[in-house]
């Protein structure tokens, strides 16, 4: 028996037609942030006005690459400073309206001498308007964000010289095709589930779509953690990169709080749109940084007070490399399979980013084009990474510390490569502040204490006010907290690897059994606002499964991977504390003047 389920549709745009609900009694839906977690809202209306807006991207971005023009020096720079076509034509559609109002036959006073409609009724291509007003990157700010979020390059020394040169090229591209395997599970159900009537916003609300409100709860929580900790992270090791360009002349923790306040400042930046030049910038630092390094690993010599002070290595002999993985007496952090699987960690992480990737796109223009950008980005990643990693260990062999830049000399080198390195710190600091505010304020402050929405001027002002919270709490956190470098690689296992590779394959399986469970004649009915089934619940899954049923088991086979990567990384970075910093070991806080060991 068909199940109905009656919606209220508001316009339909394909046929230029309103249509009103048959009961207006059931609920008057709006558009936007409310509309997104409204639970009444069925999978195949998200998908009927997903296809809309896609159509609808396809058309404006034709329209805006005629309107721009073919790409010189001058309207790239100046697009990087722009808040984007949306923008501007929320601009041109405030000032249409003015002159609509004024027409109408307004008094002196504003007051409305007629009886028909006033003219400011917002109509559907108004709202539409409005709505992207803050979607402006592009998939070539994209490119530079993705590779801002992800490039990691520092470890791989440390990966060649926990698994050897075969394993560290070989572990590096299959992560790294899995990653990018990821990013299109996560690509493939925006665009079939996102539209302007019911935006996606955050990693959240693709499983909000898929699996229901409390998956969303469990994912938004977990997020905002993982984002919360690695500002924290990047806090820390922001002072203690000043300190080191101080020689600790000045206080580690008035260090910590120089970075804290610059923080504070830059991150009022609310689009992404404007952090796209910082991207850009960051980028070509880390491009000059990791040259900076090769050039010194293959013409100075090596700090070995960092390597016997940091890793369990305590005798130097010659440099030595191996195609294998190296013995336990050349291992850094633990010995046997964990000292291998550590490095295995350290990749992993490195590829670590697609957390973000839904962030990205719900501020595109033109989210089709989101692949091109990540594809770029995986690409260029991969390469840099087993160039430089397999370089530096070709000339370092097992003194490649994960923290490459504290290993190089002269002094004066590593000093430019830090203070390059401080900045792209800042840059990537900036970039989880901004994602991880927008998912507190819109999941906890916006839904749960009904603040305004961000884009209006009270949500702004509310924007301004919580970042520097934000920003003193990571502080707090960053300075009390007994290594938290440490402590935040058992969060990496069990958050980062997991929201790269197990959780995109999780929400996937669920999203091709939706699509798989469809039968003929159901559907959403914009007409009548009613959705169609003939059937619900677990026979409706297992169906869905069934249609694509060796997809979802090689999807399954995938997700059970991403699990037992997540308990081996657990098992390997507890391993690795116990080792490093057991008994005889140092663990101090960073509320003082001196630096924690």
């Amino acid at each position: 028996m068909a199940t109905a389920i009656p919606i209220a549709p508001i316009a339909d745009p394909i046929h230029g037609h309103t249509f009103e609900p048959k009961e207006e009694s059931i609920r008057q839906r709006n558009w936007g942030l409310t509309a997104r977690v409204d639970p009444t809202v069925t999978w195949e209306e998200y998908v009927y006005w997903a296809k809309i807006e896609r159509a609808e991207e396809m058309e404006n971005n034709t329209v805006y690459n005629e309107e721009r023009g073919p790409k010189t020096i001058g309207t790239v720079l100046k697009g990087r400073f722009s808040k984007g076509i949306h923008h501007d034509n929320a601009k041109k559609l405030e000032q249409e309206m003015r002159v609509r109002d004024v027409s109408s036959g307004d008094d002196k006073n504003g007051i409305v001498t007629d009886n028909t409609p006033h003219p400011m009724a917002v109509t559907d291509e108004e709202w539409k308007t409005a709505a992207r007003a803050l979607r402006t990157a592009s998939w070539g700010t994209v490119f530079f964000l993705i590779t801002t979020d992800i490039l990691g390059w520092s470890s791989t020394p440390f990966v060649f010289a926990s698994v050897g040169y075969g394993a560290g090229v070989a572990l590096y591209i299959i992560f790294g095709m899995f990653a990018g395997l990821s990013g299109w599970m996560l690509w493939r159900i925006f665009i079939t589930l996102d539209s302007s009537r019911f935006p996606m916003q955050s990693y959240g609300d693709t499983f909000y779509r898929v699996y229901g409100p409390k998956s969303r709860h469990f994912i938004n929580i977990t997020q905002a953690l993982q984002q919360f900790m690695t500002v924290a992270v990047l806090v820390l090791a922001s002072g203690t990169t000043i300190a080191q360009l101080a020689s600790e002349k000045i206080c580690f923790i008035a260090c910590m709080i120089i970075f804290t306040v610059v923080g504070m400042v830059f991150g009022s930046i609310r689009s992404l749109q404007r952090i796209g030049w910082l991207a850009n910038l960051s980028v070509w630092l880390n491009i000059v940084c990791f040259i900076m390094i090769m050039v010194a690993a293959a013409h100075y010599g090596i700090d070995y007070e960092v390597i016997t002070s940091s890793t369990l290595i305590s005798v130097i002999e010659p440099v030595k490399t191996f195609a294998g993985p190296p013995p336990d007496a050349y291992q850094q952090q633990a010995t046997g399979f964990a000292g291998q699987f550590n490095g295995v960690n350290s990749m992993v992480y490195s590829w670590g980013g697609a957390l973000l990737f839904v962030a990205f796109m719900a501020e595109m223009r033109h989210p089709m084009d989101f692949w091109k950008g990540m594809l770029c980005a995986q690409v260029f990643i991969g390469a840099v990474y087993i160039f430089f990693g397999a370089f530096v260990y070709s000339q370092y062999g097992q003194y490649s510390a994960s923290n490459i830049g504290n290993v190089i000399q002269p002094l004066h080198l590593q000093q430019v490569n830090n203070i390059l390195g401080l900045i792209t710190l800042a840059i990537a600091c900036l970039m989880y502040m901004n994602i991880g505010m927008k998912t507190v304020y819109i999941e906890v402050f916006q839904e749960a204490f009904h603040f305004p929405e961000i884009t209006t001027k009270k949500g702004r002002w509310m924007w301004y006010a919580l970042g520097p919270l934000y920003w003193a709490v990571a502080f707090v956190v960053a300075a009390a907290v007994p290594n938290l470098n440490g402590i935040s690689g058992i969060v990496s296992s069990l958050l980062i690897l997991n929201f790269t590779y197990t959780f995109p394959a999780m929400v996937f399986i669920g999203f091709m059994c939706q699509l798989g469970a469809e039968l003929p004649g159901e559907g959403f009915d914009p007409h009548t606002g009613v959705t169609t089934r003939h059937d619900t619940g677990m026979k409706r899954w297992v169906r869905g499964f069934k249609k694509y049923w060796l997809q979802n088991t090689c999807y399954v086979i995938y997700m059970l991977g991403g699990l037992a990567c997540c308990g081996m990384g657990s098992w390997a970075a507890i391993t690795g504390l116990i080792s490093v910093f057991g008994p005889g070991g140092t663990v101090a806080t960073s509320f003082g003047c001196a630096a924690p060991v």
